[in-house]
């Protein structure tokens, strides 16, 4: 159940009904948007109807049941949208957010070297990987805590803020040192344990859909952060895995206006895993833009043919200033900005 207040609801007003949730054993989560608050009520079903007397408090306007299994990253509660902000750079506005950087952090120079060309292009945060999962035990695992250092320290030369994958919950806390934005990656979409201790976290995160997992089950799995007190939670569309070979995955664009239908969070789209192949990247990110993506997130390498971590998805720095020209016409487009 969602509790919507009037848009003049004295906080006083607000707290009541927040107490009063409470009492009726349901956690009561506050939505401040720009004209109203809304108080979504979780917990067992079994007591929403003492929750519907709630319409008789002073500054409600009304009590409304919300259908989908995901009660707090349901459309419902937040109609306008979120906006997550992420050391500064607001993903969900009218203003696409990019992130880029290498997949791997291999080196100093080589992140230093990425991030002063996507800066320079014009991205607004920058990525890197310093804990891999890798399908093979044999393949390059990344540098670990060395590799936090070096993504942090080259965010800050260029004044960027730095996103990550964090993939073990034990690691939570050393990440979060490091990195202004906690990603977590397809294989752990549905790491419960994960998602549960990044939902106590007060860091924004960024949560890829699983290579098999259905619409549904991603909001669900956003729904384990969410209904840990963690609001800021950015959705990423990455691929998934289909019957079609010719591509690494299936990038599926189809998710992007249903989730925007579904949920209030922002969703954001990978077309380098979702192709796998450099020259398919930049159509496939025009396409995500044109289909109503909040932003994009694209992996750019110095050297792409000397990368240790899938290089031929990865674009050269001058390719990723292409892109990111590209990216600001269909934005236009489509009334939005870079």
């Amino acid at each position: 159940m969602i509790v919507v207040m009037k848009a003049h609801a004295t906080p006083a007003e607000i707290e009541a009904v927040v107490e009063r949730v409470q009492q009726a054993g349901f956690q009561a989560h506050k939505i401040v948007g720009v004209e109203r608050t809304v108080v979504a009520c979780v917990g067992e079903e079994r007591g929403k109807e003492e929750l519907a007397q709630l319409e008789f408090f002073s500054g409600v306007d009304s009590v409304l049941p919300v259908l989908k299994p995901y009660k707090l990253a349901a459309r419902e509660l937040h109609p306008d949208g979120s906006r997550v902000d992420v050391g500064g750079v607001e993903i969900g506005g009218k203003r696409l957010a990019v992130m880029a950087g290498p997949c791997a952090i291999e080196s100093a120079a080589q992140m230093q070297g990425a991030a002063q060309a996507v800066k320079a292009a014009g991205a607004h945060m920058l990525r890197g990987g310093a804990f891999k999962p890798r399908t093979s035990p044999y393949s390059f695992q990344g540098m670990e805590h060395e590799g936090l250092l070096l993504l942090e320290r080259a965010g800050r030369e260029v004044g960027l803020p730095v996103v990550t994958e964090v993939m073990d919950p034990h690691d939570i806390e050393r990440v979060a040192e490091h990195a202004d934005m906690l990603q977590v990656g397809a294989r752990n979409a549905q790491n419960f344990s994960l998602l549960r201790r990044l939902g106590k976290l007060n860091k924004p995160i960024l949560l890829k859909r699983g290579m098999s997992t259905k619409l549904d089950e991603f909001l669900m799995a956003a729904e384990y952060i969410l209904s840990g007190g963690n609001t800021r939670v950015v959705l990423c569309e990455r691929g998934i895995r289909t019957f079609e070979t010719a591509t690494r995955n299936t990038l599926d664009l189809n998710a992007i206006p249903v989730l925007k239908q579904w949920t209030h969070l922002p969703v954001i789209v990978d077309p380098s895993h979702g192709t796998g192949a450099e020259a398919l990247v930049i159509p496939m990110a025009l396409a995500a833009v044109a289909a109503g993506a909040d932003g994009l997130m694209i992996e750019v390498h110095p050297n792409p043919e000397k990368a240790l971590s899938d290089g031929p998805q990865q674009l050269r720095p001058a390719r990723f200033a292409e892109l990111m020209g590209a990216v600001r016409r269909v934005a236009e487009a489509v009334e939005r900005t870079v």
